[in-house]
Parts: C-alpha cells; sequence; structure tokens
C-alpha cells in the first residue's frame, strides 16, 4: 500500500519515537530525527523512559498511550517486539531503523534513517503486515503475539508435559522443556533457534515448535485458521512468555492455553519487498 499526501502534505502529522535507550548513539539520532520531524511540522511523542535521557524536551507518553500515525523504533528486533507487546490497538505502522544486533525486522539503517522519513512524509513506502497470535488461558489476558508465545516449567531444566489439540481434537503428546507457537514473522527468531522452519510470509500458517524435547518431536505446521490448545499436564506451575518480554506464572491445572489467529497485525513501513534479502544478508545465508 503507498499513501501520497495532497499538495506536496505529509502523509502523517504526528509520529511515536521508541528507541533502546542503553546506547548514546540511538538517543543522539532519536534526538536529531525529532528536530528533523518538528521543522517539517510532525508532532513528536517519545517514550517516557527514551524522553527522560534525551537532551530536547518532546512530548513524553508511555508506550500504552501512543496513538499515534506512525512510529519509528530505532534498535533491533527487541525493540520492536517491546513496541507490539504494549502500544495501542489497532497498530500504526512501524518505521524501524536498525541500531541492533541483528536487526532481522528492521528496514534501514542509520545512514539511511533521515531520507527514510522523508520518504515515509510523503507517502513513498508500502505497508508489509504481519500476522499476530490472540493467546487466552481462561481469564488472564496477554498481548497479542507477534513472534511467538512461549510456555516453559518455571524451573530451569524442568520438562513441561503437554497435549496439544488443534480445533479441540487430540492431536499429540509432548515433553520438552518448552512449546511455542510462532507466526511466520516468529519463525525466524526463537523457533528457528530451536529448530523450526522458516515460514515464507506468503503461507498463512503457524508453527509449534518444540523446545529440547525428550522424545523425538519435529515442529508441525499448522493452518492459520486453527485453533492450538495446549493442556499442560504437569509441572503444577508454568511461565508463559509473550515475545520474550511479557511474562505470566500460572498454575497448569486450569491453563488451557488456546492459541488462534489475532484480528490485530503489525504492519512495517518498507521501501521494497525484501524478505529474501533480509534473510540471505541478516539470518540464514549470511555470506553465500
Amino acid at each position: 500500500m503507498s499513501l501520497i499526501g495532497e499538495k506536496g502534505e505529509n502523509v502523517f502529522k504526528n509520529v511515536g519515537l521508541v528507541a533502546r535507550f542503553d546506547k548514546k548513539a540511538t538517543i543522539k539520532l532519536a534526538e536529531n530525527l525529532a528536530n528533523h520531524m518538528k521543522a517539517k511540522g510532525i508532532e513528536v511523542f517519545v517514550e517516557n523512559t527514551l524522553a527522560e535521557k534525551m537532551a530536547t524536551k518532546e512530548n513524553s507518553v508511555p508506550l500504552e498511550g501512543m496513538k499515534t500515525d506512525f512510529i519509528i523504533t530505532i534498535g533491533g528486533d527487541g525493540t520492536i517486539l517491546r513496541t507490539c507487546v504494549s502500544i495501542p490497538k489497532p497498530e500504526p505502522p512501524i518505521l524501524a531503523i536498525n541500531m541492533g544486533v541483528r536487526g532481522f525486522l528492521t528496514e534501514v539503517e542509520p545512514k539511511q534513517a533521515f531520507t527514510a522519513v522523508d520518504n515515509c512524509l510523503k507517502g513513498k513506502f508500502i505497508i508489509e503486515k504481519c500476522m499476530k497470535l490472540l493467546i487466552q488461558a481462561g481469564d488472564t489476558k496477554f498481548p497479542d503475539a507477534l513472534n511467538e508465545v512461549l510456555i516453559s516449567a518455571d524451573e530451569l531444566a524442568k520438562l513441561v508435559y503437554a497435549r496439544v489439540l488443534k480445533d479441540n481434537e487430540h492431536v499429540l503428546n509432548c515433553q520438552a522443556d518448552g512449546l511455542m507457537v510462532a507466526t511466520q514473522t516468529g519463525s525466524t527468531g526463537y523457533s528457528l533457534s530451536a529448530g523450526g522452519p522458516v515460514l515464507d510470509p506468503g503461507v498463512d500458517a503457524f508453527v509449534l515448535t518444540p523446545v529440547c524435547p525428550l522424545s523425538v518431536f519435529r515442529p508441525v505446521v499448522f493452518p492459520a485458521k486453527s485453533s492450538l490448545t495446549i493442556d499442560v499436564i504437569r509441572p503444577s506451575k508454568v511461565l508463559i512468555v509473550v515475545d520474550g518480554h511479557h511474562r505470566k506464572l500460572l498454575s497448569s491445572k486450569a491453563l488451557g492455553l488456546t492459541v488462534t489467529r489475532s484480528k490485530h497485525e503489525t504492519s512495517f513501513i518498507r521501501f521494497k519487498e525484501n524478505f529474501y534479502h533480509r534473510l540471505k544478508s541478516r539470518l540464514l545465508f549470511k555470506g553465500t
């Protein structure tokens, strides 16, 4: 999708700025981008923790209150996931600038940041929409997952014994250090490290991946329209982790964790369709 402003007007009227705040370089780039956009008449809102570390004074808001036309993240995939877990739904599109370790989900490098922002304001971009997972366990609320939801024991090196059901029909039993359900986006993250497959973005599916299974258990790909239920038999308490940031310790007796496709999506601002370029240059085939 491309949006074009009329008569030279900016497509967006305001922006949210999120950055990792443990690096001086990211804070400095955030300051410079804030000044750059304000000079173009864009109202700038900055995540409150970042705003405290910036030399310039901006509108300070928590992620939970960041209702802006679009969001710029400065950091890596962790910064993006932290943002997507917390921002209001439906989510505004995200322009991700890479200042992380790998930055697979990011779009541009810091030297391209100002050109990228200017192109955004002119509407010269496309939108990539990414599926999210809706996670339910009784009355317990979870944020939607862009990457994955992980179920593990409450202690390290303790096995999780679980039954997996697809659309309320028993599929398999599993004994492993953990179980995760990952989206196409998440298939390039923790799921891949645990031995799961990479899902092409055009494959409408999610993948169930075991973490260090006790018996032979390969990842299973399910249609995105499926309802996947994970009943934990033991231990008595399990840890649920969404996108590496949101954590809840729950009793397994009444868990019955169900994962389905969410009605919400994450939208990334892209300047070209480059999934396999990113896959080659930043992940699987680097150096080939």
